[in-house]
């Protein structure tokens, strides 16, 4: 079963402020705010939504490719993806955009200003599903608000079951978008403020919503999962992570264990639990994509964290 995966594909600039910004930003002058702060540390990263799962995906040995549209900067990025062994064949370039940006300094209280450019990203409905070959399964992560509708109507029009993963993108949709996506996916995936935010704006409960669907995702950080199909909850434990080194990403390494549980046709208490320990091992390393192991190693982890072997 191969996996296409939808989404963006983005350059992270993480810069580190070691001061606070509330020393700096006078809060009875923000009318008139001009500011510069020195960064002594900085690193680059690589990012997306579409390029995270896959990376993560490609880890555990499962078959997929992602689908995006990047600019003409990304040759770094490709070169990074064909060192891992993840497909380009359907990553498209866009003369005369940059791939998506973003820029993102922390201070000492860990507060954060990010400014994001999303460039190739705004072209994304250039893509087309049937473009693709083989493919069985499908995830419509954030991207650009006219290719997510695209893609998911083509999902559906193809008869590919997907997961609707809207993440930072949900802002960009009414109520009405977002049921409109709840009957074309066969799986949603939310993590707890999203949840709220489905149910503010469609109106309805998540119960309701998961008797529409196959089942639906609601992650909750260091508290674990929660899956709901076939009319009940399960409860999936957090994995016990060995150090909390950066967050950005974890909802990426959770989102391919997923796909790989659904591709291998897994129960649902394994398939999460599989999720939940990429999300640990993501959050101990900083950077989205640095993680490394083999699927042995996985497996033992598993067994260690959970008590049983798949």
């Amino acid at each position: 079963m191969s996996s296409l995966i939808c989404g963006s594909f983005a350059y992270d600039t993480i810069m580190v402020f070691h001061d606070h910004f509330k020393n700096h930003i006078l809060p009875e002058q923000v009318h008139i705010l001009n500011v510069s702060f020195l960064v002594p540390d900085m690193r680059r990263e690589f990012g997306g939504c579409a390029g995270n799962i896959a990376y993560n995906l490609k880890l555990l040995g499962g078959e997929g490719a992602p689908m995006g549209t990047v600019g003409t900067d990304f040759t770094p990025y490709a070169d990074w993806m064909d060192r891992q062994g993840i497909s380009r064949e359907y990553l498209r370039i866009i003369d005369g955009e940059y791939t998506a940006q973003a820029y993102i300094t922390t201070d000492q209280d860990d507060n954060q200003i990010t400014a994001f450019h999303p460039g190739a990203m705004n072209h994304s409905h250039l893509n087309k599903v049937s473009d693709t070959a083989g493919v069985t399964l499908g995830l419509l992560s954030p991207d650009g608000r006219q290719g997510m509708i695209e893609h998911a109507e083509q999902f559906a029009e193809a008869g590919i079951p997907f997961i609707f993963d809207p993440g930072q993108g949900m802002p960009m949709f009414d109520g009405e978008d977002l049921l409109r996506f709840a009957e074309q996916a066969s799986w949603l995936a939310f993590n707890d403020y999203e949840a709220k935010l489905m149910q503010e704006r469609t109106g309805k409960t998540i119960e309701a919503l998961a008797g529409q669907v196959q089942a639906i995702i609601v992650t909750r950080g260091g508290e674990g999962s929660s899956i709901f199909t076939d009319g009940r909850e399960i409860v999936i434990p957090s994995a016990k992570a060995a150090s909390l080194e950066d967050p950005t990403g974890c909802g990426d390494a959770y989102r391919a264990g997923l796909l790989y549980g659904l591709q291998n046709g897994m129960d649902w208490e394994t398939t999460g639990r599989i999720a939940s320990l990429m999300g640990a091992i993501k959050i101990e390393h900083a950077g989205t994509q640095n993680h490394r192991f083999t699927l042995d190693e996985f497996k033992a982890r598993f067994n260690e964290s959970f008590g049983y072997s798949f």
